[in-house]
């Protein structure tokens, strides 16, 4: 009888999904990444984002369509990509790959084969390394080794139409180029499949190599799996991070079930291939139907041949990479927490609508420099974050106006110019949170974009805080707020000092009659000796 006294509980998946002790999850990833170059790998058709196609077959040409005669042509545009990708995984560039065809015959693969790396990948070996401090697995470090990259063509699209019992094909997605990322099984619980996949999501989006997304297929994820070494299953049409944690879910649970059973053998007897149908996994095909597909050199490309230098020069001009951005934005001077820094990291790659590759966290590394330059070591590192990350991102959010043109009117000379005039308390945080709204508001509306005169703005709204403040003028507005109070019990749960919560009231109520110019502090003073309040 097997006793279980010790088990792991996923955080990712289904809340009560549990790893047995007794039976150890190994799981390998193969990832394949539409590239987004300018043209498809092998024609000079269009690469164009998924949410671009006027009409199935449009964005085509004669190749992509298998026209008998047409020949391939190489887009180097994909070679410069894939080692983009290979040097930033620590991938080994081989000096001479080269394509092969596989063979096999499907409606959305008119050629008869796809072009792919078989014998001779781009390149192999590298790594990626997940830490708990960043991508918060249950381990302080974990490698997880790749065995190759290989670039080739994306095959076409089947439409499946019940009611009349067709098949379309739209071939739009035909000869797109792909990188396909094979590692090894090094993941041994949910989590880590979880934080790989986003992390290798950021670094593709991040390097500008491609969108990254699962939902549109510009990036797609295979599972291989097994319990307790037993053979492996294959797991494929895994539409999102979602689908794969319950996809390994079930499909462990169903291997530690037939392995309880005493069934084993069936593990044994041969692996096989399951897809997802949204609730369980379902078979496939088994090693005894497998496809011979007959790869063989394509005698139509030569080899892919990069020297040393090549290889330099790319690893050269490579952004700094993501794990580094953190640390960097978590240590002195900015000591951002990992969640805001992720915000910048993640947005510097230029995945969301709102944002160009970087423009973002150089927004804020300007903006921070040019802040601490005008205020000195009484900076607060916070300030800038606040008003960045939060105040002018929620903005921007709230009236659907990207980042690039809010940044001709508010440029990181002007957002530091802001940010000193909060930390001087010339201004009034809420009277800077309307002016930066009314800023962006005004941008959105304008034909032409110009940068903002603060000063000029803040005379013109009389939002300067006002320094010094006759008590009895002072005395007079607060004796009208009480005045206006139809609760007689709040106001003695003031006095006796059982809520605090309403004295935030009466002082909000302050700061809306006077704009924000006057501090929050002399409000709350003025309203404690009103009332008779000690504490």
């Amino acid at each position: 009888m097997l006793r279980f006294t010790r088990h792991y509980v996923s955080t990712v998946g289904h809340k009560e999904f549990r790893l047995l002790p007794d039976f150890q999850l190994k799981c390998g990833l193969e990832i394949h990444t539409q590239l987004n170059t300018r043209n498809k790998l092998f024609s000079r058709s269009t690469n164009d984002p998924f949410d671009s196609y006027n009409a199935p077959n449009y964005h085509t040409s004669f190749f992509d369509v298998a026209l008998p005669g047409t020949l391939p042509k190489l887009n180097y545009e994909a070679i410069l990509y894939a080692t983009r990708l290979a040097v930033a995984l620590n991938s080994e560039v081989s000096s001479c790959s080269q394509f092969d065809r596989k063979h096999y015959f499907y409606g959305d693969q008119p050629l008869g084969y796809q072009i792919t790396q078989h014998y001779n990948p781009f390149s192999k070996g590298g790594f990626i390394e997940l830490t708990k401090a960043l991508d918060g697995i249950h381990q302080e470090r974990l490698h997880i080794d790749i065995l190759q990259l290989q670039i080739e063509q994306d095959t076409g699209k089947s439409i499946y139409k019940e009611t009349d019992q067709t098949s379309l094909i739209d071939l739009n997605r035909s000869n797109v180029p792909l990188i396909e990322m094979v590692t090894l099984p090094n993941f041994s619980d949910l989590k880590q499949i979880h934080s790989f996949i986003k992390k290798y999501q950021n670094l593709v989006r991040h390097l500008g190599i491609s969108t990254g997304d699962l939902e549109t297929g510009a990036m797609r994820v295979d599972v291989n799996m097994s319990v307790n070494d037993f053979c492996r299953v294959e797991l494929k049409n895994l539409p999102n991070t979602s689908s794969i944690m319950r996809a390994v879910e079930f499909e462990y649970k169903r291997q530690v079930d037939i392995i309880r059973s005493g069934d084993a053998a069936k593990l044994l007897k041969y692996s096989e291939t399951r897809g997802w149908n949204g609730s369980q996994t379902v078979k496939l095909r088994s090693k005894e139907t497998t496809i011979d597909y007959r790869y063989m050199p394509d005698p139509e490309l030569p080899c892919i041949t990069l020297s040393a230098e090549a290889v330099k020069g790319v690893k050269e001009s490579l952004p700094i990479l993501p794990d580094k951005i953190l640390h960097r934005l978590m240590a002195s001077p900015y000591d951002l927490s990992l969640k805001d820094a992720k915000i910048l990291a993640i947005n510097a790659n230029g995945h969301d609508q709102q944002y160009n590759q970087g423009e973002l966290l150089n927004f804020y590394i300007e903006t921070f420099a040019q802040y601490t330059a005008l205020v000195g070591s009484s900076f607060n590192a916070k300030l800038p974050t606040n008003w960045i990350i939060h105040e002018l991102l929620g903005n921007l959010n709230k009236l659907e106006f990207p980042l690039s043109s809010a940044l001709i009117a508010l440029p990181p000379s002007n957002f530091a110019e802001l940010l000193n005039l909060i930390h001087a308390k010339k201004i009034s945080s809420a009277s800077a949170k309307l002016l930066l709204f009314h800023i962006l508001e005004a941008a959105k509306r304008s034909d032409v974009v110009e940068p903002v005169n603060l000063q000029e703005l803040i005379a013109n709204f009389e939002l300067d805080a006002i320094q010094e403040v006759d008590p009895e003028e002072l005395r007079n507005i607060c004796l009208q707020i009480i005045s206006e109070v139809n609760s007689p019990k709040l106001l003695e749960g003031i006095a006796s000092g059982k809520k605090k919560g309403p004295l935030k009231y009466l002082v909000g109520q302050g700061m809306r009659l006077s704009q924000g110019r006057i501090k929050p502090q002399l409000f709350e003073d003025t309203f404690k000796q009103l009332l008779g309040v000690e504490w």
